[in-house]
C-alpha cells in the first residue's frame, strides 16, 4: 500500500513539475539609437499567440516549460527569431534593426497581421510619425493634430480653430497627454499649429471609444503623445528649415546604452517676414507675431529593472497689434508649461510598476493701452499630479492593471486690473479655485476563450473642491447682497462616482471579428466661450459647489476585418454618446460680467448626445498606401435658455465628414501624397428679419444654429524627395568601389496646400445697405458675407539628418 501511495505521490510530482510555468521578460528597442518601441509584437510562432509591449517597450510572457521559437516584430524594422529553452525565468531585451536604410519605406507593413481584428480595442488608432512627415503640410509645418483630424470621427470647426472634436464631444473634452502631463491647449497660432513638434514625437495613441479604466477625468477621447527619448548610442543633430518656421534636435547619450537625453526647439519668423512690410512710418510699426517650443527628455537605466524619465515642454504664442494712430497697443502671450519624472520597476518579470509626478502650467494673458488707459487680463491653470501604476501579466492570455491617481488642481479663471494714468479702478479681488481629484481604478484585460477576450475595468473618482474661496450670492433679480468666506482647506462640496469600463472583442474567423466597448466618465474640468470659435480668450473652471461635473456615457459597436492577404483593414463601427451638465454662458453674458462675481453664476447647464456611424479603410502595404475614413453623425445640445428648450445642433455637429489621404512610393528617393477632405458646413443662426430701435437696426433672428454654411472641401498635395542613404566610393587599396553610408541626409518636401484654391468659409457676417429710415422698405436689405482665409498656398520644407 505505501509503495503504491509512493508511486502516486511521484506520479502527481512529476505532473506538476512537467506544468511548471516560467516568464520571459524585457524590453524591445532601436536598435540604431537605444529608443523603446511601443507596441511591438511578440509572438509564438505557429500558434498565433502573443503580447505587445508597453508605452516602456516592456513585454513579459508567461509559458509552460517548454521548447519555443518567439519572434519580435515592429513596423519598419526586421522581424528576430528567437528560440528559447525554458526552463527558468528568463530576462531577454532585444534591439531591432530597421528594415531598410532609406528614411521612407519602399514597403509599409503593418505592425502585426491582424492585430487590429484581434485585439479588444475598439475607437482606437495610433499614428506612424515617419509617415505624417510626408504627408501635405499647411505652410510646410507637419503637425500631428491635423492628421488626427483625418480620421473618421474626429474633427475642428473649421480652419483657425483650436482644439479638435472627437464623436460630438468639446474640445475640452480631450485629454491631451504628453509624457503623462496634461496639455490645456495644443494650439499655435489660434489653432493653425498644434504644439507637438514632430521631430521630438515618438508614439501618438488616440482612445475614442472604449476608454479603458486607467484614464479619466474627460469624456469624449485620450490622447496619449510620447516625446522621442533620445539615442543613447551616438550624438546626432536633426532639423528642419521651412517658409515660416525653423527646427533643430540634438540628441545623444548620457551614458552609452544606459542614458540619453534630447534637447529640441521650434520657432517661427513670422515676425521677422512681416517686418519688410510694415515701414516705420506705418501705424502698424511694432505689430508682430510668432510662437516658439522646446522640448527636453531625459532618461536613464539604473539598473536592469529600473528605469527613470524626466521631460519637460515649455511652448508661447506672443501676439502685439499696434496703431499709433489710435493710440492703441495690445500684447496678447499664452502658452504651456510642462514636467513630468517617472520611474519604471519591473519587479519579477511578471510585475511591472510606473510611478509618476507631473506638472502642467496654461496661462493666458491680454494687456491693452490706449489714451493711457491700461487693461490687464490673466488667466491661468495649474495642475499638480502624481500617479502609481501597476501592471501583472500572469500570462499571455492574462493583463491585470491597477493604480492610483491624485491631481492639486490650481485655477484662476480671470486676475484683471485696470487704470487711468494714476488712476486704479476697483476690479475685484483676485479668484483662484482648489481642487483636489482622486482615482482608484482596476481593469482586468483576459482571453476567456480563443475567439473571446474581454477588458473589464472599473475606475473610482472623487472630487474635493475647497477654500480659501469667496461665495458671491445673488437675490432673485440678480443682484449681489451677500458674501460667503471660505477658509483654507475648508471643503466646499464633495462629489463622486463610479465610472464602469468595457471593451470586447469576438473572433468570428482569422480575419474577422465583432467588437463592443462602453465607458462611463466624470470630468471635473469645464470650458466655456463667448465667442462662436474656440481662442485662447475661453475660460476654463472647475467644478464647484454651483458648477457639477460633466457626466457621459458612450456605447460602441464595430466590424473589423481585413482582406487581400492583409493588404488592407476596414472597419464600421458605430456609437451612441450622452453627456450630461455640459456648461455655457448664459445668453447676453458679456466679458465684462466676470468681474467681482465668481463664473459659475454666469453660466447655465445642459445636455447632449451624439450618434454616428464610421467607416475606415486603410491599406497598409506595399508602395501604395493611404486611407479613406467618412463619418455620418448627428450632435445635439440641449439648454432650457437656448432655442426655447428644443434640440439644437451644436457648434460643431458635422453630419457628413470625408477624408481621403494617399501616398505612393514612386522610387526610393520619391514620394508622392495628398490628402482630401469633404465636410458639411458648420452651423449658425441667421437672422430671420430686422426692427429699428431709438434709431438702430437690431436683427431677429430664427432657431438656434438651424442654418449652415457651405461644405468645406479642400485637396492637398506633397511631393519628397530622399537622397540616396549610401555613396560610392572607389577604395584606394582593393580599386573597388564600395558602398559608404551618408554621414548627412538630406529631404525635401513641396507641398501645395489647397490645390484647386477653395474659397471655404471661417464666418459670416452680415452686411445692411440702404437708409432703414427711407420709407421705402426695398431701399433696405440685409445681406450674408463670407470671410475666407486661405488660398492655394505652396511652401518647401528642407529636413536634415546627422
Amino acid at each position: 500500500m505505501k509503495l503504491r501511495l509512493s508511486i502516486i505521490f511521484l506520479f502527481f510530482f512529476v505532473l506538476s513539475y512537467s506544468q511548471e510555468k516560467y516568464t520571459i521578460s524585457g524590453t524591445l528597442s532601436d536598435q540604431s539609437n537605444g529608443e523603446s518601441l511601443i507596441g511591438a509584437t511578440i509572438q509564438i510562432a505557429g500558434t498565433g499567440k502573443g503580447t505587445v509591449t508597453n508605452t516602456y517597450g516592456f513585454y513579459s510572457i508567461t509559458l509552460p516549460e517548454g521548447t519555443y521559437k518567439l519572434q519580435f516584430s515592429f513596423v519598419g524594422y526586421q522581424t528576430i527569431d528567437k528560440e528559447i529553452e525554458l526552463n527558468k525565468n528568463e530576462v531577454l531585451n532585444i534591439e531591432l534593426p530597421l528594415e531598410t536604410e532609406i528614411i521612407q519605406e519602399v514597403e509599409v507593413r503593418a505592425e502585426a497581421e491582424d492585430g487590429n481584428v484581434r485585439d479588444a480595442n475598439i475607437g482606437q488608432v495610433s499614428l506612424e510619425i515617419e509617415k505624417i512627415k510626408t504627408l501635405p503640410a499647411f505652410l510646410g509645418e507637419v503637425d500631428v493634430v491635423k492628421t488626427l483630424q483625418l480620421l473618421p470621427g474626429v474633427s475642428s470647426t473649421n480652419e483657425g480653430s483650436q482644439g479638435f472634436y472627437v464623436r460630438g464631444g468639446g474640445p475640452d473634452q480631450n485629454m491631451v497627454l504628453l509624457d503623462e502631463a496634461v496639455v490645456y491647449n495644443a494650439s499655435h497660432l489660434f489653432g493653425f499649429f498644434s504644439v507637438f513638434n514632430s521631430d521630438a514625437v515618438k508614439n501618438v495613441n488616440l482612445i475614442k471609444g472604449g476608454i479603458p479604466a486607467k484614464f479619466g477625468g474627460r469624456l469624449a477621447s485620450v490622447l496619449e503623445i510620447n516625446m522621442n527619448e533620445g539615442n543613447n548610442k551616438r550624438w546626432g543633430v536633426k532639423g528642419g528649415l521651412g517658409l515660416i518656421s525653423s527646427r533643430l534636435t540634438v540628441e545623444g547619450p548620457l551614458k552609452k546604452d544606459k542614458g540619453s537625453i534630447i534637447l529640441s526647439g521650434r520657432r517661427t519668423y513670422i515676425d521677422i517676414l512681416m517686418k519688410p512690410f510694415i515701414p516705420k512710418s506705418s501705424p502698424f510699426n511694432g505689430s508682430s507675431y510668432f510662437f516658439y517650443d522646446l522640448n527636453l527628455k531625459m532618461n536613464y537605466r539604473i539598473t536592469d529593472k529600473d528605469k527613470i524619465y524626466i521631460s519637460g515642454y515649455y511652448g508661447k504664442d506672443v501676439f502685439r497689434f499696434v496703431d499709433s494712430d489710435a493710440g492703441f497697443d495690445v500684447k496678447m502671450p499664452w502658452g504651456n508649461g510642462i514636467g513630468a519624472f517617472r520611474w519604471n520597476h519591473s519587479f519579477n518579470g511578471k510585475l511591472f510598476m510606473n510611478l509618476s509626478a507631473t506638472y502642467s502650467n496654461y496661462q493666458f494673458s491680454f494687456e491693452s493701452e490706449q489714451d493711457g488707459f491700461n487693461l490687464k487680463l490673466l488667466s491661468r491653470n495649474q495642475d499638480i499630479g502624481g500617479k502609481l501604476d501597476f501592471t501583472y501579466i500572469p500570462n499571455y492570455r492574462h493583463r491585470i492593471e491597477a493604480g492610483a491617481h491624485y491631481t492639486y488642481h490650481i485655477f484662476q479663471p480671470q486676475n484683471v486690473s485696470a487704470n487711468q494714468d494714476t488712476i486704479v479702478f476697483e476690479t475685484g479681488e483676485v479668484q483662484k479655485y482648489l481642487s483636489h481629484e482622486v482615482a482608484f481604478y482596476i481593469q482586468d484585460e483576459i482571453d476567456i476563450t480563443e475567439w473571446f477576450r474581454a477588458n473589464i475595468g472599473l475606475r473610482y473618482s472623487q472630487y474635493y473642491f475647497t477654500g480659501s474661496f469667496n461665495r458671491y450670492v445673488k437675490n432673485g433679480i440678480g443682484v449681489q447682497d451677500s458674501v460667503i468666506h471660505y477658509k483654507p482647506n475648508e471643503l466646499i462640496r464633495f462629489y463622486h462616482g463610479l465610472e464602469p469600463r468595457l471593451s470586447m472583442r469576438f473572433l468570428l474567423n482569422k480575419w474577422s471579428s465583432i467588437k463592443a466597448g462602453f465607458n462611463y466618465n466624470y470630468q471635473y474640468v469645464h470650458l466655456a466661450s463667448l465667442s462662436s470659435v474656440s481662442l485662447p480668450t475661453d475660460t476654463w473652471f472647475l467644478t464647484t459647489d454651483k458648477a457639477p461635473p460633466q457626466k457621459g456615457w458612450q456605447a460602441s459597436l464595430g466590424y473589423f476585418f481585413n482582406f487581400w492577404k492583409n493588404n488592407f483593414e476596414a472597419s464600421v463601427e458605430v456609437y451612441y454618446k450622452d453627456m450630461r451638465n455640459l456648461v455655457e454662458y448664459a445668453p447676453g453674458t458679456l466679458p465684462e460680467d466676470n468681474l467681482n462675481d465668481n463664473v459659475d453664476n454666469l453660466l447655465i447647464y445642459g445636455r447632449g448626445y451624439s450618434v454616428g456611424a464610421e467607416f475606415f479603410l486603410k491599406k497598409v502595404k506595399g508602395k501604395f498606401t493611404g486611407w479613406i475614413g467618412y463619418t455620418l453623425a448627428w450632435t445635439n445640445r440641449i439648454f432650457d435658455e437656448i432655442n426655447n428648450g428644443n434640440p439644437y445642433p451644436a457648434k460643431y455637429d458635422r453630419r457628413h465628414d470625408l477624408s481621403v489621404v494617399l501616398s505612393y512610393q514612386i522610387t526610393p528617393q520619391w514620394n508622392v501624397s495628398s490628402t482630401f477632405i469633404y465636410a458639411t458646413g458648420n452651423t449658425m443662426t441667421m437672422p430671420q428679419g430686422w426692427y429699428l430701435h431709438e434709431g438702430n437696426v437690431l436683427y431677429e433672428y430664427g432657431d438656434y444654429n438651424q442654418t449652415r454654411m457651405d461644405p468645406y472641401h479642400r485637396l492637398d498635395i506633397a511631393f519628397t524627395w530622399f537622397d540616396k542613404p549610401f555613396k560610392m566610393k572607389r577604395n584606394k587599396e582593393t580599386g573597388e568601389k564600395e558602398k559608404i553610408k551618408r554621414k548627412l541626409r538630406n529631404s525635401v518636401t513641396v507641398s501645395v496646400y489647397n490645390l484647386y484654391n477653395r474659397a471655404n468659409p471661417y464666418f459670416l457676417y452680415f452686411d445692411s445697405q440702404g437708409d432703414p429710415l427711407s420709407g421705402n422698405g426695398g431701399s433696405f436689405t440685409i445681406k450674408a458675407k463670407q470671410v475666407s482665409l486661405f488660398p492655394i498656398l505652396p511652401s518647401v520644407t528642407w529636413n536634415f539628418k546627422f
